[in-house]
């Protein structure tokens, strides 16, 4: 008798095991990360694949459970009360039956976009540039851009604030030889850059020239250090960088194009 009421309570744990095991598995989780940026998400909630109840459990925001109403076909989760101000991070977590899945209408509203409005951009002769923005609603980085070698060519980055008051920023670019222009770019979840209109003036950098195009070692630059590019004949970029002279030992002998300062030329990689 005793072996018996052993034999089912093991019986008996086993189905209890069982059913947790089960349970735990019966619920999914949609979860999105992302900023604040002032607007709420819309949820299209369908009937649990059983026909009973809808499919949405609960909903998380930040680690808290929010008192939006989800037992209906729609809902909203409302951001306005959770005091969040724009820019500030969130996570929602949507816990649901795991025989259906709810849809998030909208998920690019916690995704920064570009809205910047530059109002006022300058830069002195030494390269320094200083830009205002306002309107912006969302962290995304300045892109800076300088036209040389007829193209423009990013020469660095500069992180957004995000806050629609006025936000100032400054970039250092290496400047070449002549009338420099500069413009800023920022790309968002829509992947379509915006571009500040450029601003144009005279680098104080005196002109940097390269005298010797038949290399077998490598190429000098005179008169500073200087941006440069170097491509093959086939139109592949095979070195680029910053730099008063370029190593070109690994490069096969061969004819190349070379770009550096405000110039566009050709060079020869002897034995």
């Amino acid at each position: 008798m005793k072996v018996l009421s052993f034999m089912r309570h093991k019986k008996l744990t086993a189905v209890i095991t069982s059913g947790i095991i089960s349970f735990s598995a019966f619920a999914g989780n949609i979860i999105l990360e992302g900023n604040y940026q002032g607007k709420n998400l819309y949820v299209q909630n369908p009937f649990a694949g059983s026909g009973v109840g809808f499919c949405a459990i609960k909903v998380e925001v930040n680690g808290q459970v929010t008192t939006d109403e989800i037992n209906s076909s729609a809902f909203e989760i409302d951001f306005t009360n959770l005091q969040l101000k724009i820019g500030d991070k969130v996570s929602v977590k949507i816990e649901h039956k795991d025989d259906c899945k709810p849809k998030v209408l909208n998920p690019e509203v916690l995704k920064p976009k570009s809205t910047y409005e530059v109002t006022s951009m300058s830069a002195s002769p030494d390269g320094t540039v200083k830009w205002t923005t306002t309107g912006e609603q969302g962290k995304l980085p300045f892109i800076i851009e300088q036209f040389r070698w007829n193209k423009w060519v990013k020469v660095g980055e500069v992180d957004g604030n995000g806050t629609p008051g006025a936000n100032n920023y400054s970039f250092k670019v290496p400047t070449h030889f002549g009338e420099n222009q500069v413009r800023l770019k920022q790309v968002d979840y829509t992947s379509q850059p915006r571009y500040s209109k450029p601003t144009k003036f005279q680098a104080s950098s005196s002109e940097v020239t390269c005298p010797t195009l038949k290399v077998n070692k490598q190429l000098d630059f005179v008169g500073g250090e200087t941006m440069y590019e170097i491509y093959d004949k086939f139109g592949n970029i095979v070195k680029k960088g910053f730099g008063a002279n370029v190593d070109v030992t690994n490069l096969a002998v061969d004819v190349y194009y070379l770009n550096y300062d405000n110039k566009t030329t050709e060079f020869m990689r002897k034995k």
